[in-house]
């Protein structure tokens, strides 16, 4: 692969070179900021556990990531929404190079017109993912090695958080030195509706492992509203105190045939938010349907 001066590139530089063409994408953030007129309500497409092979026909369980995301890109784009957050497994497995190229070209177009946000889970690489994508000018904030980012849109601030634990193994945690960050980042912000979002549960199987440490620090928080994760590849909705858990369902495959495949539209308002799933495969159901959820006080 050559430069413009015809200088030979390695991959890491290829792909450097074609992020700042692709504009605005970053790992945690981008340069752009979105806000519906008005500030009465934010609208945003929420995504979880894309799993992008550095092979475009890559097949699991029948479902093919790839090309999943590319119905989901041509629909976020006849929308469009505010920007778009994808909480974790970006990659195929194990963070491979190649699975982060192939998804910076899946996203290019999007990231061209509003921002792109991704956290990471237990199936990213670390290292290739911040080497793979350019550094947020949203203001973000590193703790221990794991980054963080904060987003304020309308009326909504998401805060996403980073609970990559160990590569290609299941548990999450977001550990001391983030949870520090986020109760003093808290108490310190404004008291605008504040959705966390992270890769991991906060209950249930593969739980994040701090998880009673967090719900600790936010119960008596009243401006934290939701929980939005992934990784279960299960679509629903819980509540712990008053704070909403918001499940996503998996955009590359779903492990169980009674899940749905797809993303999440999401209306973020001052008193609530209106999550209406879009269903590509798997159990197609509830495509269309629109959960609202009242925020607490």
């Amino acid at each position: 692969m050559l430069n413009h001066s015809g200088q030979m590139l390695d991959r890491r530089q290829f792909l450097q070179t074609l992020l700042a063409a692709a504009g605005g994408l970053t790992a945690i953030g981008s340069s752009r900021a979105f806000a519906t007129p008005g500030g009465e309500s934010a609208y945003w497409a929420f995504l979880s556990d894309t799993h992008i092979a550095g092979d475009p026909d890559n097949k699991y369980r029948g479902f093919c990531p790839y090309q999943n995301f590319r119905e989901i890109r041509r629909q976020i784009m006849a929308g469009p929404p505010e920007g778009l957050v994808v909480t974790g497994d970006v990659a195929r497995q194990n963070g491979r190079f190649d699975d982060y190229h192939n998804f910076c070209d899946l996203v290019a177009p999007i990231a061209h017109e509003r921002p792109v946000h991704l956290a990471t889970g237990n199936h990213d690489d670390r290292d290739n993912f911040l080497h793979a994508f350019q550094k947020s000018n949203h203001p973000s904030w590193v703790v221990n090695g794991k980054r963080m980012l904060a987003v304020n849109t309308g009326p909504v601030k998401l805060i996403i958080l980073d609970s990559l634990l160990f590569v290609d193994l299941p548990w999450g945690r977001l550990g001391n030195g983030q949870r520090a960050w986020l109760q003093t980042y808290l108490r310190a912000c404004d008291e605008s509706p504040v959705v966390l979002m992270l890769h991991h549960p906060i209950i249930g199987k593969d739980a994040l492992w701090d998880a009673k440490s967090l719900l600790r620090l936010i119960k008596p928080m009243a401006k934290v509203k939701a929980i939005v994760h992934g990784h279960s590849h299960r679509f629903g909705f819980g509540q712990w105190e008053g704070i909403h858990l918001i499940n996503l369902p998996a955009t590359g495959y779903s492990m169980d045939g009674d899940q749905p495949v797809g993303w999440v539209e999401a209306h973020l308002g001052a008193a609530e938010g209106l999550f209406t799933l879009h269903a590509l495969e798997g159990n197609r159901r509830l495509d269309g349907h629109t959960t609202r959820l009242r925020w607490r006080t």
